[in-house]
């Protein structure tokens, strides 16, 4: 049996030859790639809601390079930790699926035999996400309506996506551990100084969650040097600043061949709450 449920009577969902179909009758196709979409149309914001084609190709010719290395490794310690041999891991807000497919391939190299799903609202972004790792069940789904079953999960990562915290807490198992990853102060600091005339450090604070209970806050920073343009554009275009930036700064950007530029993540690692 699928970890997917159905978006619209919410029964379990079973896998089949080229469909998932629940005992109501529902089914759902399963695109060439692999992954299957449960997003309803009611649920869109736009035709094609989510990251678009150049936002994905963008991050995932930047990830695949390495740049960002040392906050996978953080991620897949948090993964490796869960006592369980078979452990169920939810990535909500996957995107392309690099973090997801890096710590699914983590757990399988520490001998266990994990299952995962990795949801994101970008049809686009879960084409790739599923090319790259076939072991993986992939959807096409809101975070905040997530199509998947309830206390399933014993762990789910919420990396650079948005936070709903009433469907993560509906989807993990009491003491589920919950692995939040933001921006750290002065991530990308240098890349800001090109882009804006004034800017300013991100927040850097510990934030409870009901239902939830600290764990830790891992710092992950470091520096990497962007010594190709293209580099450089790729990382432009995956970050919110792609959108936001004055003409002015975009065309500074435009101008460098190179550039060394701090990163800096906050790795916020909770356990949901056994009562």
């Amino acid at each position: 049996m699928s970890l997917l449920r159905c978006p619209l009577c919410a029964g379990p969902l079973e896998r089949l030859e080229g469909t998932y179909r629940c005992p109501a009758g529902h089914s759902f196709d399963v695109a060439r790639e692999g992954y299957v979409h449960l997003l309803l149309p009611n649920q869109k914001h736009s035709p094609l809601p989510g990251d678009d084609r150049d936002m994905v190709l963008a991050r995932q010719a930047f990830l695949s390079k390495g740049y960002y290395q040392s906050l996978l490794y953080t991620i897949c310690n948090q993964f490796l930790i869960l006592p369980s041999e078979v452990p169920v891991v939810l990535d909500a807000g996957c995107g392309e699926g690099w973090y997801t497919a890096g710590v699914f391939q983590a757990l399988r190299a520490a001998g266990k035999s994990p299952r995962m799903v990795g949801t994101d609202i970008s049809k686009l972004a879960l084409r790739t996400a599923a090319r790259r790792e076939p072991g993986i069940e992939f959807a096409v789904a809101s975070s905040y309506r997530l199509p998947v079953r309830d206390s399933c999960a014993d762990g789910l990562l919420n990396c650079f996506s948005p936070l709903a915290l009433e469907e993560f807490r509906r989807v993990l198992k009491p003491g589920g551990r919950f692995v939040y990853v933001v921006p750290g102060p002065l991530h990308l600091w240098e890349l800001k100084e090109v882009l804006y005339d004034r800017p300013y450090p991100n927040e850097d604070r510990q934030t409870p969650y009901e239902g939830f209970t600290y764990r830790e806050i891992v710092p992950v920073d470091g520096t990497i040097r962007l010594e190709r343009r293209e580099d450089l554009q790729n990382l432009f275009r995956m970050t919110p600043y792609f959108w936001k930036t004055p003409k002015a700064g975009a065309e500074r950007l435009a101008a460098l061949d190179c550039l060394e530029v701090r990163t800096s993540f906050r790795v916020h690692v909770f356990e949901k709450d056994r009562g």
